[in-house]
């Protein structure tokens, strides 16, 4: 019997430990609509070092454009490009190619947001 208690209260933990990690669905274009400044990006969720990022990325009107890309020691801004949500991901044209990247909202509030790509790179944004 104790067993099976035991199996019950770690079954338990583990649907409301699920529920806890659970990705943030967007809605639409305008959930993340606005100026965010990438603080920081991690290859990885398990990655102990950050790598510390420069660009602005702005969502206005159905396009995203990154502002201040370092690039050898200079900066470079990329051209806009088409932007859309899909299934509560965020679905980014690639310049130069029928493909997009796709991210799915790991955390959004009005100040912060969290996207991870689909090969496992996290991004740290905060609201300008």
């Amino acid at each position: 019997m104790k067993k099976i208690n035991l199996a019950a209260i770690c079954l338990g933990f583990s649907i409301f430990a699920t529920a806890a990690f659970a990705d943030v669905t967007i809605q639409a274009k305008e959930d993340v609509q606005g100026t965010w400044k990438l603080q920081s990006a991690k290859n990885s969720i398990t990655d102990k070092q950050a790598i510390d990022r420069e660009d602005t990325w702005v969502f206005k009107d159905g396009k995203v454009t990154i502002l201040h890309i370092p690039r050898e020691g200079t900066y470079y801004d990329q051209a806009p490009v088409a932007y859309d949500v899909e299934d509560g991901k965020l679905k980014i044209a690639i310049i130069g190619s029928s493909r997009s990247e796709v991210f799915t909202v790991v955390e959004k509030t009005d100040s912060n947001m969290t996207l991870k790509g689909k090969f496992g790179g996290y991004y740290y944004f905060i609201k300008k």
